[in-house]
């Protein structure tokens, strides 16, 4: 009940945050050798693909892990979240928020490969949800208003994020 309460709090955060017409520069910092940061420092040591996330996270709701993988659509408003694809043709994408809301992503890293740390649970996304998200993508009301089902899925909270190309 309490992970319910907790997933259903940071799903409603999420909402507010796209919804907001403030502007909130992202925290990037650059290093000259490694790509850029937002959020905590991350590493790509001892990171997993995407690709073995759930053979990885098995049976459990949730997993403190590190990851790396190809951005295929970042929230195109303000950045608040981004979709990770996997390299096998057939797998779910993956949506990834970013812990607290304290840093966005640049709207242009689609194709761009990252290393994210924070934790993967599952959680079902409310049609409500999934059709918002589609709207900050900039998806067409056809497409918008053809989603009629909630979707169990894969989630990630990014606590840092770290774009290598």
């Amino acid at each position: 009940m309490l992970k319910r309460l907790f997933f259903a709090s940071a799903v409603a955060i999420s909402l507010a945050a796209c919804a907001s017409d403030q502007s909130k520069p992202a925290d990037a910092t650059a290093t000259a050798d490694d790509g850029k940061h937002f959020g905590a420092p991350v590493t790509a040591d001892n990171a997993i693909s995407f690709d073995e996330l759930p053979a990885k996270m098995g049976t459990a709701d949730s997993l403190a892990v590190k990851i790396t993988g190809t951005v295929g659509e970042v929230c195109q408003k303000k950045g608040c979240w981004m979709m990770l694809v996997p390299a096998q043709a057939g797998q779910p994408e993956m949506r990834v928020t970013f812990k607290d809301y304290a840093f966005f992503m640049p709207k242009d890293l689609t194709g761009k490969k990252v290393v994210l740390d924070g934790f993967a649970f599952v959680e079902t996304t409310s049609v409500e949800d999934l059709r918002h998200y589609a709207e900050d993508a900039g998806k067409p009301k056809e497409e918008i208003e053809a989603i009629t089902e909630p979707q169990k899925e894969v989630s990630f909270e990014a606590a840092g994020v770290l774009v290598l190309n």
